[in-house]
């Protein structure tokens, strides 16, 4: 297991609280564990949020719940979960000390409007940062069979920037990245929270992801006539909720992101993304800013780069930001400068510039990363008038696996398989 040190570390790069980086160190061992679970590898499907942040995109919010659509709804049973879990936690603490006490989960499972079951899920872990006192902190596993795939899912890799990371990386299969957009755009329609909007503009912005416009609508359209309601064509559907969305926007955001950001830059781009996705006619895209004589652009994790902890902690300030077209006070020569972060570039010296335009001087101005004294995020939205390029990683690039390669070689200790609930055996 990593050290203490190495949350602390991470959470100060960050700006987030350090039980926030434990669970997400815990996040990954948990869907390393299923992944190599032999019954659960290739029937339980990743979705939502974590997929999100911990599949498609770094820079992003983080998320707390590990949810899945499981294709073989016998697997939604207490026996079965206990029986499952206790495995999984006896795998992941041999290989890195992280304890997920068995006699703490719980699997309650129930039935869902729909009148399918279901389940809603709690792993208790002990990690690095132990409590002092009162219970451990819980990871959440919702667990649905009722769900519509209408792509094949995808073996995707798992983000898991810390050092016990394994050689061969950890993967998962998940939700194909059109099929998880889409089911962010039907939630929203559905439910209008906070958290979907985030996604869903996020997702919109990312235009080196982009799908198809017309296969993103049909995969809308599926999943919507699944769950009985209206596929959505503008924002007149969600209308009636923005006040609500605007209440929770602080409560429910909060917690999962460095600094809060204004909710009215991401609801006044919702007409765009609906006529996007109606017409198909894809909006402008900026130039990047022009590259200089020798430079190459940086999209390394912002742990890999040879920068000071403080530097590194700029960067992720200038990253998120930019992720979100929010404004960054910069302090540079002594003086503070606002500007729009664009790119990281790496000068044919070595250095690390950082492209961006500085409102004062209305100008392209250019900086090395290493003067950097500081970096501040706004309240202050932009347009981009170049291509953003910022992220540290964007869309994963899916190259179809051989078989059996998301399991690990040797298997979990007990090689279970599952043919029925009442008939366990092993092979």
């Amino acid at each position: 297991m990593i050290t203490r040190g190495e949350i602390i570390d991470g959470a100060s790069t960050l700006s987030l609280l350090p039980k926030v980086v434990e669970k997400d160190y815990a996040l990954g061992w948990v869907l390393y564990g299923i992944s190599q679970h032999n019954a659960l590898a290739e029937t339980w499907i990743f979705k939502g949020g974590t997929c999100l942040k911990k599949c498609f995109f770094e820079t992003y919010r983080f998320s707390e719940d590990l949810d899945f659509t499981i294709t073989n709804p016998e697997h939604i049973d207490q026996g079965f979960l206990n029986e499952t879990f206790v495995e999984i936690a006896e795998w992941i603490y041999d290989r890195t000390g992280l304890e997920l006490p068995p006699e703490l989960h719980t699997f309650e499972i129930y039935a869902n409007p729909r009148g399918r079951t279901s389940c809603q899920g709690k792993l208790s872990y002990r990690g690095p940062i132990a409590p002092r006192s009162g219970g451990l902190p819980r990871i959440k596993l919702d667990l649905t069979a009722d769900e519509h795939l209408a792509l094949a899912p995808v073996p995707v890799p798992i983000f898991h920037p810390y050092s016990d990371e394994p050689d061969d990386g950890i993967h998962i299969l998940a939700y194909a990245y059109e099929e998880a957009f889409a089911e962010k755009i039907r939630a929203l329609a559905e439910r209008a929270r906070p958290r979907d909007l985030y996604d869903v503009i996020n997702l919109y912005r990312n235009e080196e992801a982009r799908p198809s416009p017309s296969v993103l609508l049909d995969v809308l359209r599926q999943k919507c006539e699944f769950k009985g309601i209206s596929t959505p064509h503008d924002v007149s559907v969600i209308l009636p909720h923005r006040d609500d969305l605007a209440a929770a926007w602080d409560h429910m955001l909060r917690r999962q992101l460095p600094d809060l950001v204004p909710m009215q830059p991401f609801w006044d781009t919702l007409p765009e993304l609906f006529a996007w996705l109606e017409t198909g006619i894809t909006p402008e895209v900026p130039a990047s800013v022009q590259l200089s004589s020798g430079e190459t652009v940086i999209r390394e994790h912002t742990l890999h780069l040879p920068l000071s902890s403080m530097a590194r902690s700029y960067l992720e300030v200038i990253r998120f930001a930019a992720a979100n077209r929010l404004c960054v006070d910069l302090l540079y020569g002594n003086q503070k400068r606002r500007i729009e972060p664009y790119s990281l570039r790496r000068s044919s010296e070595g250095n690390i510039i950082l492209h961006a335009h500085d409102l004062l001087r209305d100008a392209h101005r250019s900086y090395r990363f290493d003067r950097i004294q500081d970096a501040r995020i706004t309240s202050q939205p932009f347009v981009p008038r170049y291509a953003v390029e910022l992220s540290s990683r964007g869309r994963v690039t899916v190259r179809p696996a051989a078989s059996g390669s998301i399991r690990s070689s040797s298997g979990m200790n007990t090689r279970r398989r599952i043919k029925s609930v009442n008939d366990r055996r092993y092979v």
